[in-house]
């Protein structure tokens, strides 16, 4: 045997060495969640994929995507991929005067339309052109479904490559929210959404991103949100919780941030304080996201509080520990001064029993008081799946675990679930 065959035989070995100790550990960890799950006298469900199967990789744990696999293109440059200055510029390459590029911002920004027909304060002879060269078509509409009395839509939308994505409206008492999508499908993998399902096909541009929106305020203007006509108002939170990982697309979410807080012609002219990024927990883009200089609300999905159970149900925890998703969130608290949301789906025998409440405000606790917000949801159920929500009983004593130890915590509102517009339920899906 020569050397280099001895040094790639020694290499295999640790490999399989290494598995064979994280398997151990799992098993010890399972055991122990085991013994505290059978002391409140419950079941501990371990987690699975059901109904499809999930990539895995050569270690043997859920194949995380942070890049598509395969060169995609990405939609033709529009308006809003680009700021006023270079907005201007491409108007001087076309021939015409710097100030029609405010007079386009206004209509797409401002008037929600790209219908050349309705800008009047153009040239007549050259609006088609214009519109064809800075409104490029971005997203259509498929479908929409609605519930709530017409005041919660999912839109299904096709963009330029057919890939599709949703985006959900829902109006609330003195305010409007949309969930709106960064990405086409997911590649975090995660075994309980549906979206993490289909894999990643590709990042949406920052002009896609913010269609969302446009289209979104186009309908409220129109009546389109609870059957009345409200020409006056338009969306005024933001949640990025739809399709994707947000920081997985950190350049674009963030250009479309910037352009959203602009004041017009540039941007929507909306508050920072209503928009909120959530993410699994990628932990060097939170951590830059704190360096932003602006005050978004930063949401981390947590969903567990021990390792052992986080790395089944966020693959992504393989990478970076709950411990170090905790510190980079709390990080972003005492940067930004923003108090940040803890996202928790709240899954039947698994993830809902009081000990694990209690580990979650001992590790929350423990970095401080009053910089965390626990927001429980019970889990939106996905077509072919066992796993369900938590009953009501246990919901109730989950939350007041938390708020008996000193957490901040409110049951989370279930908007959508009957059109499969929930957190967790969004497929894309044209059937």
């Amino acid at each position: 045997m020569t050397s280099s065959d001895s040094t790639t035989l020694s290499a295999v070995e640790r490999k399989v060495l290494r598995t064979e100790q994280a398997a151990a550990q799992r098993a010890q960890q399972l055991r122990i969640s085991k013994s505290r799950a059978q002391a409140e006298g419950r079941a501990q469900v371990v987690p699975t994929a059901e109904g499809w199967k999930q990539e895995m990789g050569a270690d043997g744990r859920p194949e995380l995507q942070f890049a598509t696999k395969r060169r995609v293109s990405q939609p033709p440059t529009h308006l809003a991929d680009l700021s006023l200055a270079e907005r201007q510029a491409k108007l001087k390459e076309l021939g015409l005067p710097a100030f029609r590029a405010k007079q386009l911002s206004t209509h797409y920004f401002t008037h929600y339309t790209t219908d050349p027909e309705k800008m009047s304060d153009l040239p007549k002879e050259r609006r088609a052109e214009l519109a064809e060269a800075m409104f490029p078509k971005l997203l259509t509409e498929v479908k929409r479904l609605e519930t709530d009395d017409g005041k919660t839509i999912k839109f299904l939308w096709r963009l330029f490559d057919g890939s599709l994505i949703e985006s959900v409206l829902m109006r609330y008492p003195g305010r409007i929210t949309l969930c709106i999508s960064s990405q086409c499908g997911c590649g975090m993998n995660c075994p309980f959404c549906a979206t993490g399902q289909a894999g990643l096909t590709r990042n949406m541009s920052t002009a896609e991103i913010l269609d969302q929106i446009v289209q979104a305020n186009r309908v409220i203007a129109e009546g389109g949100l609870g059957g009345q006509k409200h020409p006056d108002e338009r969306v005024g939170n933001i949640v990025f919780m739809g399709m994707g990982e947000p920081l997985a697309n950190y350049k674009r979410v963030m250009n479309a941030v910037h352009r959203m807080v602009a004041d017009a012609p540039e941007g929507l002219g909306m508050s920072a304080r209503g928009i909120t990024i959530s993410t699994v927990g990628l932990v060097p883009a939170i951590r830059k996201l704190a360096e932003e200089n602006v005050p978004v609300t930063f949401a981390l999905s947590l969903h567990a509080p021990d390792d052992e159970l986080r790395d089944e149900l966020i693959p992504v925890n393989s990478k970076w520990k709950v411990d170090e998703a905790l510190d980079a969130a709390f990080d972003y608290y005492v940067k930004t001064g923003r108090r940040v949301s803890i996202e928790y789906a709240l899954i039947k025998d698994m993830n809902d029993h009081e000990w694990r409440a209690e580990m979650l405000a001992k590790k929350l606790n423990a970095r401080g008081r009053g910089w965390v917000h626990v927001n429980p949801i019970p889990l939106n159920p996905v077509p072919g799946s066992v796993w369900t929500r938590s009953e009501k009983d246990i919901t109730s004593k989950f939350v007041r675990r938390l708020d008996s130890l000193g957490v901040p915590t409110t049951l989370r509102d279930t908007r959508g679930k009957e059109i499969d517009g929930a957190c967790g339920q969004l497929a894309a899906d044209e059937d």
